[in-house]
């Protein structure tokens, strides 16, 4: 008896507490987010102030230990040695590279997989291009260092011409960075592409114009946003980095190489070296946000 009580009073509890859920959607909402939100908080937003702030802590010389008092030092060393600065437009150009690289091999792709192929041939080709992605990051990369090597599959197949491959450096981290993310390239691109209307192509045709015509003033702009939203991903990953160089880069140095080399030396430098690869994404994120790329993540 007493236990047929004690059930039927949980039962109210829980039905009173739904009911309260249900006439109050707010409160509901809150719950939900509350855990998401405290885990960006606390987590990744603190880890973000920890890095800024001791970025402005210097390092004892002598004793190689972090002394926290407030300086400026570490970011004056960023901004007037020539080896910093030469690191730092080179991980923007390789990050500018690899995703204008992303672009134009994502375009025609994406084209063919949501135009062209049949219809019952386009999941299959959309698995295909995130096929890559199931696999390990190190297996990929050490893949590509034994196509890039000398005598390698690149020097083979380019024997027969009179070249040989580009081998490790500059050029071998570009190509490589952009074998591992064309993916995020592709994906939007083949999104937006599917989802353009038949009858505006059809309309373009009927006007007149040309294909050249038709892909600059009709396909173009509604592909755009498509080609930024893809460009966060491809710009953000080659921009912070540091394996790939480290494998197939050979002495190219990169933002990620200086961090992660002085992480154990100079805590310090290693985080005001941090804060340019997050100030210059969040540049980025604003400088394409007009194009109405972010609504498309």
């Amino acid at each position: 008896m007493t236990t047929d009580v004690t059930t039927a009073a949980g039962r109210g509890t829980v039905r009173r507490l739904a009911g309260t859920l249900h006439r109050r959607p707010r409160l509901r909402l809150t719950l939900l987010l509350t855990a998401p939100l405290l885990w960006l908080t606390v987590l990744y937003l603190g880890s973000l102030a920890v890095l800024f702030v001791s970025a402005f802590w210097t390092t004892d010389s002598f004793t190689s230990e972090v002394v926290k008092v407030w300086s400026t030092d570490n970011f004056h060393a960023l901004f007037t040695t020539p080896v910093f600065r030469q690191v730092v437009l080179r991980s923007v150009g390789v990050a500018l590279a690899v995703t204008a690289l992303c672009a134009l091999i994502a375009f025609p792709v994406a084209f063919y997989t949501a135009r062209v192929a049949r219809p019952r041939w386009r999941p299959l080709l959309v698995v295909a291009i995130l096929t890559p992605l199931w696999a390990s990051y190190l297996v990929k990369v050490y893949a590509w260092r034994l196509i890039l090597a000398e005598g390698g599959l690149a020097d083979w197949m380019l024997r027969p011409f009179g070249l040989s491959g580009p081998g490790f450096g500059l050029p071998a981290t570009v190509l490589t960075l952009t074998y591992l993310w064309l993916p995020y390239m592709i994906l939007p691109v083949h999104t937006a592409l599917e989802q353009l209307p038949d009858n505006l192509l059809d309309a373009s045709a009927d006007l007149g114009a040309r294909a050249g015509r038709t892909f600059r003033s009709v396909v173009l702009p509604m592909v755009l946003p498509s080609v930024a939203a893809g460009s966060v991903f491809t710009f953000s990953l080659s921009l912070g980095d540091y394996i790939t160089v480290q494998i197939v880069g050979g002495k190219t140095q990169l933002i990620g190489n200086l961090v992660y080399s002085n992480v154990e030396l100079n805590l310090p430098m290693a985080a005001a070296l941090g804060t340019v690869p997050v100030v210059v994404i969040v540049l980025y994120l604003l400088a394409i946000r007009r194009t109405g790329a972010l609504n498309n993540l």
